[in-house]
Order: structure tokens, then C-alpha cells, then sequence
């Protein structure tokens, strides 16, 4: 006799696991943009730099007359790729392996760091060099590193300015933005070793110094770690762009290079480029080209690093990509044009947010890939009411992601996730009002006693539970003298009702002009 199988029932793939990398911060978003809202220096540097950035993007955008082509082209060409994700992967593991290079898979973070410090131990190194990278700084992998003995040295400028300073980055495209010249020259002289102690707050000076301090990191360091902007699944080549240099020396100078990608990155075609080395650069630096662009495949006998690895991550996002809505948010190109142009970012800056991943696209990718009803009080359950849905992000977004529809989508998520909260009971209260005509014109009666705790100006600051929520951030206007019914059942509404037809009559009348007869 056959011995039964049960299959089970079908379960979403794992998110980003509970507790690990930097995908939660330790306070919702209203709690944490609170303090960061007292932060002067933050708000006028947030202010100063996107005000340019996007100013600047708009200019380079507005030269092309195929910009929304070339938009509707990305958005075409990433939407192409979520469809077609797991043979888009097996092709481009296909091809690395062909070109020399090794492949791994890594369903987390923690699968991830785990990797990548195995692979640097069996170098025999104890550093690594680093070009920025998002994914990384998304697992925790310098953390995770350092508890293993290896020490690893950002390149990015912005970035060593974070790692010298033990902080954390609060932009996409600028992770230092937060922080003034005079701050970074006490941050170089307390970190960097042999620094000039009389070193000022020039900024050639201060590049200068950084410089001095990577050069010789570049040149004895045997293994770099990379992340990629784009990796070919036609070809098997991976790309950075990047704007200062060290991402060339970290990609060809090394013996080993190590590259982390979220599986999201693959392209189909190498043709594909054409398109997102053109959107990117504009949507990001405010650029025509990005000043360095490195184009790898595999290696090279006698050329660059010969030893290359390629550590595919999903930590969430094949839960992201299940998600038939919110799989979008996948098509990102992390240019970081939404936060430039987002009133919430502008003021609240990025480490309200928590995450590696902040603004507008932040508060979308987050709790996609780690989820925001892990715990109660999940500090990502607050990142999709982090937005006023103005819709400036879409208009910005190189893609064409929605973020919008996305967040309102991630908010009603929440809602059914949470069962009965204090808002569900108030909404099925309203419901029942509403619902009895006589009960309802009850309740407008009694709501015009908002009037007496109103203050001078018309309006109320704060209500009771549970809609505290709600005055926490705005004022209520008090309820008028009159309800709307009551001025309608009136002879002024009477009035006013007669006064509009005879207006609306009068205007039909001169649209259809003279009758056949009288012309």
C-alpha cells in the first residue's frame, strides 16, 4: 500500500527574519521624527541639499524630449523582470559561473554575512574595502564582521564620515547629509589616524585627508566587498556607477572581490543599460552620466580581481514579490529622487525612519522585505502613515513606482492585520450613526458642543480617545454655529437653493444659444 503525502497548505515566503541587519528601528516614526524635528542643523542641511539636487534634476531631465519614454521604458523593462525573476537569476548564475566567477545564494542576512566572512577568512585577510553599498549596510554585514575580527573600511566619502562618527547613514544618494564641515573635521581628526591636528573645515582639505587615509587602503587591502546597481542576466555582468573613484579601486585593485545583490537588480539584456544609465544619473546626482561607471564579467586572467563571488540575497523579497500590489516596489533603482522631493523627508530626515532604506520608497520597501506586525507596536507599522500622499514621489520616481497606491495599500494591510482597534470600533460607531437618520441629526446636535472647548481661533487641539490620534499632529476646526441640514431646512438655504437653479437655468440657456426658428 502507497504511503500518503501531505503537501500542507501554501505559505507566503520568509520575510527579512525578526531582529536582525537594519530594517527596524527601536521607535515608531512619529516618535523618532518628534526629536529629529528639534534637530536645526539637520533641517537646514535636508533643506539645502535636496532644494539643489532637485533643482538640479529637473534641469538635466528637462533637456531630453523622450524623458517620459524613457521613464515608461525602465518602468517596462523592471516590471518585465519581476515576472520573469527565477529564470532571470538561473541565466545569470549561468553566466558569472561561465566567466570564472562563483555563485551564492542567500535566503537572509544572516545567510548572507555568514558567506561573505567565510569567504574573506579564507583569504587570510582581516580587512576588507568596501565601495557603498545599501545591501550590506541592509544586513548588518560591517557589524557582523567586526564580531568575526575583520575590519572593514568604507570608501564612499559620505560613507566613512558615518562609519568614523559610529553613526548611521540618513539619505540614499548623500548618507552624511546630516552632518556640517566643522562636524566631519572633528569627526577626521578623532578618527583618522596620523590626521593633521590643526586640520580645518575646507573641503578640499577634508577630501584631502580622506584621500590619504583610503590610498593606502586601496593599495595593501586584498579583498574588497561591493554591492551592484545592476547585474546582466544575458551576460552575467554586474555594475556600479558611482561618482568619486573608490568604487574603481575597490573593483579592480583587490584580489577578491566579493559582490552582494539583491536578487531585484538583475536586468534581461545588457541592451537594457542604454535606458537606466541614463534615468539613474539624472534622478539621483542631477547628472548626464554618473563620472564613473564599472562594468565587470567574471575574471580575467592577469586584469583586476581574480577571484570573484556574486552572493545573490532575497532577505524578503521574494515575500515582496508575491505581493501582487506591493511587488512594485521592487523596481526600485534606489536613486533616492522621491526623498528629494518628499515634504515628510525634507523635515524629519532619514534616521526617523529607522531603516536603511528612508523616504517615501523606504516606507514602502521596509516593511516589505522585514514586515510591520512582527511585534506588537512594530515600529514599521508606522512607516506607511509616514506621508501626506501628495504624489510627488511618483512624479519623481525614474520607474514610475506608485508609492502612493503602495503606501495606501501597506495602511490597509495594517488595518486588517491589527483586528479590533479603538479606529475600527470608532468607524463601526459612525457607521450605526449614520445609518439612523434620526440618531444622526441627535449626534450633529451634540456635536456642536465642540464648540465650548474650542479655543479663540475655531479650532480644537486636542481630542479624547480615541481620536487623539488624530489632534496629535492637527488641529480640529470647532463645529459651526449651524449644521448644513439646519441651514438647508432654513429660509436663507431655501434662498440660496432657488438663487443656484435660476443661475444654472440661465446658464443653459445662453450654452444652447437661439432655437432653429429664430435663426
Amino acid at each position: 500500500m502507497s504511503t500518503p503525502t501531505y503537501l500542507g497548505m501554501p505559505a507566503l515566503p520568509p520575510r527579512s527574519p525578526y531582529g536582525t541587519g537594519n530594517l527596524r528601528g527601536d521607535r515608531t516614526f512619529p516618535r523618532a521624527a518628534h526629536d529629529e524635528l528639534r534637530n536645526g542643523q539637520l533641517r537646514r542641511n535636508l533643506g539645502k541639499a535636496t532644494h539643489t539636487i532637485r533643482a538640479k534634476r529637473l534641469a538635466v531631465t528637462g533637456e531630453l524630449p523622450d524623458w517620459e519614454a524613457l521613464r515608461d521604458a525602465g518602468s517596462a523593462i523592471k516590471t518585465d523582470t519581476m515576472n520573469r525573476l527565477p529564470e532571470l537569476l538561473e541565466q545569470l548564475e549561468a553566466k558569472v559561473t561561465e566567466a570564472g566567477g562563483t555563485v551564492h545564494w542567500a535566503r537572509d542576512g544572516a545567510e548572507a554575512n555568514d558567506i561573505v566572512t567565510r569567504l574573506v577568512q579564507q583569504t587570510g585577510s582581516d580587512e576588507v574595502i568596501k565601495v557603498k553599498s545599501m545591501a550590506t549596510q541592509e544586513i548588518g554585514l560591517n557589524e557582523h564582521l567586526a564580531d568575526q575580527g575583520i575590519k572593514a573600511h568604507e570608501t564612499d566619502l559620505a560613507e566613512l564620515i558615518v562609519q568614523l562618527a559610529d553613526d548611521k547613514p540618513s539619505h540614499i544618494l548623500v548618507p552624511a547629509i546630516h552632518r556640517n564641515r566643522d562636524e566631519i573635521r572633528e569627526i577626521f581628526r578623532a578618527g583618522i589616524p596620523g590626521v593633521d591636528p590643526e586640520l580645518d573645515s575646507v573641503p578640499a582639505h577634508l577630501a584631502a585627508a580622506a584621500r590619504a587615509y583610503l590610498r593606502e587602503k586601496f593599495l595593501t587591502t586584498p579583498v574588497a566587498v561591493s554591492g551592484a546597481n545592476f547585474g546582466i542576466a544575458e551576460t552575467g555582468t554586474l555594475s556600479v556607477v558611482e561618482s568619486e573613484g573608490n568604487g574603481r579601486m575597490c573593483l579592480t585593485l583587490p584580489d577578491t572581490l566579493i559582490t552582494v545583490m539583491g536578487i531585484e537588480k538583475v536586468l534581461p539584456r545588457y541592451a537594457d543599460l542604454e535606458v537606466f544609465l541614463q534615468l539613474l544619473p539624472r534622478s539621483s546626482t542631477g547628472e548626464r552620466m554618473n563620472p564613473y561607471t564599472s562594468l565587470w564579467t567574471g575574471v580575467t586572467p592577469g586584469d583586476g580581481p581574480q577571484n570573484f563571488h556574486l552572493v545573490l540575497l532575497d532577505n524578503g523579497r521574494t515575500a515582496a514579490l508575491a505581493d501582487r500590489i506591493g511587488r512594485q516596489a521592487l523596481n526600485c533603482i534606489r536613486c533616492s529622487a522621491c526623498l528629494n522631493v518628499c515634504p515628510v523627508y525634507e523635515r524629519a530626515g532619514g534616521h526617523a525612519y529607522g531603516s536603511t532604506y528612508p523616504g517615501p520608497i523606504g516606507a514602502v520597501v521596509t516593511p516589505q522585505l522585514a514586515g510591520m506586525d512582527v511585534s506588537a507596536d512594530d515600529p514599521n507599522s508606522s512607516l506607511p502613515y509616514a506621508s501626506t500622499l501628495c504624489g510627488a514621489c511618483y512624479d519623481a520616481c525614474p520607474v514610475k513606482i506608485d508609492i502612493p497606491s503602495l503606501l495606501v495599500e501597506l495602511r490597509h494591510q495594517h488595518t486588517e492585520a491589527t483586528g479590533r482597534t479603538a479606529e475600527k470600533l470608532a468607524m463601526k460607531a459612525a457607521a450605526a450613526v449614520m445609518g439612523r437618520p434620526g440618531v444622526y441629526r441627535a449626534a450633529q446636535k451634540a456635536a456642536g458642543l465642540g464648540r465650548v472647548v474650542a479655543g479663540r481661533d475655531g479650532k480644537i487641539s486636542h481630542l479624547p480617545p480615541p481620536f487623539n490620534g488624530w489632534s496629535d499632529s492637527r488641529d480640529t476646526p470647532a463645529p459651526p454655529k449651524r449644521s448644513f441640514r439646519a441651514w438647508l431646512a432654513s429660509a436663507e438655504g431655501a434662498s440660496a437653493l432657488r438663487a443656484a437653479a435660476e443661475e444654472g437655468a440661465r446658464t443653459r440657456t445662453e450654452a444652447d444659444g437661439p432655437d432653429e426658428e429664430e435663426q
